[in-house]
């Protein structure tokens, strides 16, 4: 039976939920052109780009076998001072030396550029998850946005998807904080 839960917790959605979450998490454009559209202020953060253990799903889709490190980077997308999204990038780390080999040039410059600059870069499906509490991403959230482990936190939604170039994934995953779904 707890494997059923560990299953059923771990699992992410093909169909996004309905309301006015739904256009932000169905859109295949660039988020960061979307907010940038919606928000005088735009900035990003660049919090971390390091050697970590991937998640589990992750490392399937990057195709590292058990005890391989990926290459994570992590950043907020910002409106002034205030935080829209938290983006969680997984990469293998040899793709830094190939398809990837800009992602370690980004510094405080959004993904973006890359994945929707490049005809080479295509995306596959885009997955949803409302994230609980205890999962790993809203623990990052809170390590880096230590406000908001201070309120009682509400179930984020997230999505992510594998970009692939000369065949070679990447995988970007997008936790949406409240002051991006209140507007």
């Amino acid at each position: 039976m707890r494997t059923v839960k560990l299953t059923q917790i771990d699992c992410w959605r093909q169909m996004p939920p309905a309301g006015a979450m739904r256009a932000w998490l169905t859109d295949r454009g660039s988020l960061t052109a979307k907010i940038v559209a919606q928000h005088n202020n735009f900035n990003l953060v660049k919090l971390a780009q390091h050697l970590a253990p991937p998640f589990k799903d992750e490392r399937r889709a990057l195709g590292l076998k058990c005890g391989e490190l990926a290459v994570i980077r992590e950043v907020l997308l910002r409106d002034g001072n205030t935080n829209l999204v938290f983006a969680h990038t997984a990469a293998n780390p040899r793709d830094l030396r190939g398809a990837w080999r800009g992602l370690s040039r980004l510094g405080n410059r959004p993904l973006a550029e890359m994945l929707f600059r490049d005809a080479r870069v295509s995306r596959m499906a885009l997955e949803y998850k409302q994230l609980p509490p205890s999962h790993p991403l809203v623990k990052a959230v809170q390590r880096w946005y230590p406000e908001a482990a201070l309120s009682p936190t509400p179930l984020l939604w997230a999505r992510r998807s594998v970009f692939l170039k000369n065949n070679r994934p990447l995988m970007v995953t997008e936790v949406f904080l409240c002051a991006l779904t209140s507007r």
